[in-house]
């Protein structure tokens, strides 16, 4: 025996320092392969590459649409691998309402990515899970509840930011301007009165700034460079790249809603609720000394961006295909236009109380919803024990994707599933409602269903 390792440790001196680099990387690649071997029953995928996985199967400008092609070599349920993280795909409805609905509680958390937890450290309304999750959402709703969701006071608010979106729509004179940050500010003005109690001039630099922050955060989140940096965070966390302008935009943006809750509690009246950072303040007197409590000041200033994100992109976005696909179909947006004109009248207030009246209206902005599919993959969720769909072996830890694209172009579900078409929800002249249409979680599609029917009437 120690002949033997004599003769290894001889072997070792005498290799130069490029064959033991060699030798110890295909090691770690060997090991890497073995590690990353696929359970038993485990959904089929295209072959994973170690450490990256599957990354370079998509094109991260059209991700949504590389997964249809996968679709019909691999079926509605497969695996792909993000880097590190195993996830699985799954298309159809009685796919999806199997694991969303029926097996709800094996699905319910989010998924915790390097990216996001550099970010959000597990906080918030959107990446937190468990018991935090279930404070924070409770805490949330309840409140929104309380400041008018639903109710005619979020009305109010809705139809007095209209007026001036208008005001400055009129200011451009009938000339071509960009409406994105017009939009976006308007539509942000309503989720910022309720959690920040004001909302904020068109023309304030500051507020469009970080408008313009949330906006590139969007777009830089799917980028191959994030996507990278879940694969190697303690590599990336040392290089250049888009992936760290994405994480100076999220600290301004954190820093602007610390300064806001800063300012509150300057005046801060516990008899007197204001807005959400008012009630939360509120909320975190009753927990004071509580170590265990989820009311602190950093899920304060986590839940307030979730909803200041959450409250303007999906709508803003919603609203400028809206305006795309009128400007595309004169002749849907005349119908619409009579529709309003029949219903409300000329200088009349929209109201949620004439939706019912105006079915054409309504459908094409459920047809804008479908056609935009601005969450194609819908939000993430997280296998939490060990289970099994569709006959297939799904364990703790495995990253769901609901596949919204396929569910929204399905050609067994619409007539025309690739073209702008309002018939899509209309039966009789009546507005249809349709099961397989999905754009968003049901809480978020309820509160920028409402915004979006005001602002586009």
């Amino acid at each position: 025996m120690l002949a033997v390792a004599g003769s290894l440790a001889a072997v070792w001196t005498l290799l130069p320092p490029c064959a033991l680099l060699l030798g110890a990387v295909a090691f770690l690649f060997c090991a890497r392969v073995l590690q990353r071997r696929r359970p038993k029953n485990y959904p089929p995928g295209p072959p994973r590459l170690p450490f990256v996985g599957n990354l370079f199967h998509l094109d991260f400008e059209r991700a949504h649409l590389a997964l249809q092609r996968l679709v019909k070599k691999y079926g509605n349920i497969f695996s792909l691998d993000f880097g590190d993280v195993p996830s699985v795909v799954i298309t159809g409805l009685p796919l999806i309402k199997e694991a969303l609905v029926h097996q709800d509680p094996n699905f319910v958390n989010r998924p915790v990515i390097p990216l996001r937890e550099r970010v959000f450290k597990q906080n918030g309304l959107i990446m937190s899970n468990g018991q935090v999750w279930k404070e924070q959402r409770r805490f949330a709703l309840t409140t929104l509840r309380n400041f008018g969701l639903g109710k005619k006071n979020l009305e109010e608010r809705i139809q007095e930011e209209a007026h001036h979106l208008i005001q400055a729509i009129e200011e451009e004179n009938g000339q071509p301007f960009n409406p994105h940050f017009k939009i976006n500010n308007a539509v942000s003005n309503i989720i910022c009165s309720i959690t920040f109690g004001e909302r904020f001039e068109y023309e304030d630099g500051q507020f469009r700034e970080l408008l313009r922050m949330l906006d590139e955060v969007t777009h830089l989140e799917a980028s191959l460079w994030c996507q990278l940096y879940n694969a190697f965070p303690r590599i990336m966390n040392f290089l250049p790249g888009p992936h760290q302008t994405l994480f100076s935009n999220w600290d301004k943006l954190k820093l602007f809603v610390a300064r806001v809750i800063e300012n509150h509690k300057r005046d801060w009246n516990p008899a007197e609720t204001r807005d959400f950072i008012d009630a939360y303040l509120k909320e975190m007197e009753k927990y004071k000394g509580d170590v265990t409590s989820s009311f602190h000041e950093e899920n304060l200033i986590y839940s307030t961006l979730d909803l200041f994100f959450a409250g303007t992109e999906t709508t803003s976005t919603t609203l400028r295909w809206g305006l795309l696909y009128l400007a595309l179909y004169p002749e849907v947006q005349e119908k619409v236009h009579a529709e309003i004109n029949s219903v409300i009248g000329p200088g009349q207030q929209p109201s949620t109380a004439a939706r019912t009246s105006m079915p054409y209206t309504n459908a094409v902005i459920h047809e804008v919803q479908r056609m935009g599919n601005i969450i194609p993959l819908n939000v993430p969720r997280e296998v939490v024990v060990d289970t099994s769909l569709a006959g297939y072996h799904l364990p703790k830890g495995t990253m769901i994707l609901t596949n919204l694209t396929a569910l929204h172009r399905d050609p067994a579900e619409w007539a025309t599933p690739n073209t702008f078409n309002p018939e899509h929800f209309l039966e009789n002249g009546q507005f249809k409602k349709r099961e397989t249409f999905l754009p968003f979680s049901a809480v978020l599609c309820q509160l920028c269903s409402h915004e979006t029917s005001h602002f586009l009437v």
